[in-house]
């Protein structure tokens, strides 16, 4: 996404918007494989990586989320892809994005109240 907010706070609302758009598409794909035979669901993780940057103080703009395999069980055709929990992650996931994308906008509105 890159809104290119100026400064740590907002290198870190920049990443976690990216992997949250990140888990957004890969959950999209997740679903969309429901049935297709051999496919296995993937989770994406940038928490992690953003925490450790943040924790360390060594921030740097070039996070990358990792994608995991899902511990979901393989059925018979070979696919993992359970519903029910790739839902739950889009609602869950949906709001994340509502969060970070309101704390962008709050950052916004106090570096434009500054500037006035």
């Amino acid at each position: 996404m890159s809104f290119a907010i100026s400064g740590p706070v907002g290198a870190v609302l920049d990443s976690a918007l990216d992997g949250i758009a990140q888990r957004q598409r890969v959950i999209a794909d997740n679903i969309a494989n429901v049935d297709t035979p051999g496919y296995r669901a993937v989770n994406v993780d940038f928490e992690t990586s953003l925490r450790a940057a943040i924790s360390s103080g060594e921030y740097t703009a070039d996070l990358q989320p990792a994608l995991l395999a899902t511990d979901t069980p393989v059925g018979a055709n070979g696919n993992n892809v359970d519903l029910r929990k790739e839902t739950m992650a889009a609602v869950q996931t949906q709001f994340q994005y509502q969060i970070m994308t309101r704390a962008t906008t709050d950052r916004f509105d106090l570096m434009k109240t500054v500037a006035q």
